[in-house]
């Protein structure tokens, strides 16, 4: 077998599979199904400073090879994930990864000091998509200025790997990716999902309650790719690829143009046991071409 090893900053993953925030709960949801030990890591579900209550019903709707949802983040807060949720996922055999999100660079630096406490938890990912309030509900990772304002306050709080979350809802990621490395970054993921609509044209409204949602899924793969392989090119920490991953052929895809290290979001809803499918897939890939570790295909795109 080929090793799957990958590293990102100081954590040694035992192979390149995570799970996408939003998609596999705290984990504990999938553990009759999926050996949770067997993955490379699990970001839970998004993590806020206070308990908050999500966007009213429905928020989701299938689109063609994707799915919209507006959730909204709903979670109890952090002061219950320490409490509740942390000592039922601490000795899981796998890195466990929590999202954070904000309203502020204090909500996020708050909640972030929180999660600092937790011994076994040694990352997070910011969620820089979120609606800045005092910039009339622009999202922070749409600016230079906004993602740089978030990871500033983070880093400053919280001591042990940052991974930041891009917005592809922006003209430039790369620009972006720049300015969250400068602020301490140790690693970002993308994308996040594109804003995206659906109209129910015999009662003439939006199908979700917000009118509009995050678009996930395998029609967002050809943008996602391309932007990894733009913010690989330009940054010196380490990307995490994802969007519309379903396959090894995907996730293969996504090393190449740059990626260390990969997301399975949506696909977990279609078939629970994707991630270790995939991951089957890339070390069959590997022995068939002859490389001793999956180190050797990131950033190997001949362009």
């Amino acid at each position: 077998m080929a090793t799957l090893n990958v590293k990102i900053n100081d954590i040694d993953f035992k192979n390149p599979i995570l799970t996408a925030s939003g998609t596999f709960g705290y984990g504990l949801e999938y553990a009759d199904l999926v050996p949770l030990e067997q993955l490379g890591g699990i970001i839970v579900k998004g993590t806020t400073l206070h308990h908050r209550e999500g966007n009213p019903y429905p928020r989701m709707a299938e689109t063609p090879f994707g799915m919209l949802n507006c959730v909204g983040l709903q979670n109890k807060g952090v002061d219950y994930f320490c409490r509740e949720i942390y000592p039922k996922i601490k000795d899981i055999d796998t890195h466990m990864l929590v999202n954070v999100s904000g309203n502020t660079p204090d909500d996020y630096a708050a909640c972030a000091a929180r999660i600092d406490e937790l011994d076994k938890i040694p990352a997070i990912e910011l969620n820089i998509s979120c609606p800045n309030v005092k910039a009339g509900g622009m999202a922070f990772g749409v600016t230079c200025a906004g993602a740089a304002s978030v990871v500033k306050a983070v880093r400053q709080a919280y001591h042990k790997t940052l991974i930041v979350k891009l917005s592809p809802n922006v003209t430039n990621i790369a620009d972006i990716a720049m300015a969250c490395e400068a602020e301490g970054a140790d690693s970002v993921s993308l994308i996040n999902t594109l804003m995206g609509m659906a109209i129910d044209i015999e009662r003439r409204k939006p199908v979700l309650s917000i009118a509009t949602g995050g678009l996930s899924g395998p029609a967002v793969k050809p943008v996602a790719l391309r932007m990894v392989w733009q913010v690989a090119k330009a940054v010196k920490i380490p990307v995490i690829g994802l969007g519309g991953i379903s396959s090894a052929e995907d996730a293969i895809a996504f090393m190449m143009a740059g990626a260390t290290a990969i997301q399975i979001g949506t696909a977990n809803f279609v078939d629970p046991t994707i991630t270790l499918q995939v991951r089957d897939g890339i070390n069959q890939w590997l022995e068939q071409h002859g490389c001793a570790s999956v180190t050797e295909i990131i950033g190997a795109l001949d362009d």
